[in-house]
């Protein structure tokens, strides 16, 4: 589990930022774009480590974020698809265009998201510590 480890660690640290973004006053634009960065941080290394753990688990290969998200799902790692596939659609919305709405939308969802976030990781360390 060595391979999984340092990815879990990387994505708790980013968790940490993210909710310590969260957790300003947010009255600045620059803080609501460092909380949706570090959204996407999180975001990354959440569904990266589903397929590492899930190449540990010797689980067939899941090569892209929705296949990995499925996956979770299937296994119990995270519990809430639909969160799920909104923060997917949220990264690829950022990720490919900017419109200043839509980002305030998202940044008005990171709460549910990071719950979300936060499960899946105290379940990947789980599985890691087992």
């Amino acid at each position: 589990m060595a391979d999984a480890q340092w990815i879990v660690d990387d994505f708790a640290a980013a968790l940490a930022q993210l909710k310590s973004a969260l957790n300003e006053p947010a009255d600045r634009d620059l803080i609501k774009a460092g909380s949706i960065q570090y959204f996407e941080f999180s975001f990354e290394l959440g569904w990266k480590a589903c397929k590492v753990m899930s190449a540990e688990q010797g689980l067939p290969d899941c090569l892209s974020p929705k296949a990995c998200l499925r996956q979770a799902f299937t296994q119990g790692w995270i519990d809430d698809e639909a969160a799920w596939l909104a923060m997917l659609d949220a990264r690829n919305r950022m990720a490919h265009t900017y419109d200043a709405r839509k980002a305030l939308q998202i940044y008005d969802a990171l709460p549910r998201f990071c719950d979300a976030l936060q499960k899946l990781l105290a379940g990947l360390q789980s599985l890691i510590q087992s």
